[in-house]
């Protein structure tokens, strides 16, 4: 068996998620929270997409991600379009969907460096 390098360098990994319940290096989550490649934030209070307010987007702007990956829960759900607002402004770009979906999103664009911040509702 040939064994290959990880190539993901990011700090925080997702290594599974399954309804109501994340895993993050190790660590068992199970509240909303938002994960970039260099922090972790377990503080997030959004607890579904009806939360969801301009200033708990504002919370992840302030890191400066490229892209937000927002995971809505067990379903996709649709968003408030005002709430794009703020980041067409600051040119961040933001998909919406279901929070398995966002994970491996995740995972993936962390392993690739990019500048990406997932923000999961759970």
């Amino acid at each position: 068996m040939q064994l290959l390098e990880d190539p993901n360098i990011a700090t925080y990994q997702i290594q599974s998620y399954q309804l109501g319940c994340i895993i993050i290096n190790g660590q068992k989550y199970q509240q909303s929270l938002i994960i970039m490649p260099d922090r972790l934030i377990t503080t997030w209070p959004v607890k579904n997409i009806a939360d969801l307010s301009i200033d708990n987007i504002a919370a992840i702007t302030a890191y400066a991600p490229k892209v937000i990956l927002l995971g809505t829960g067990n379903q996709p759900s649709f968003i408030d379009p005002s709430l794009f607002q703020p980041l067409i402004n600051l040119k961040i770009g933001m998909e919406v969907m279901h929070t398995a979906a966002a994970c491996r999103t995740y995972t993936i664009l962390a392993a690739e460096g990019r500048q990406v911040a997932a923000a999961l509702i759970i």
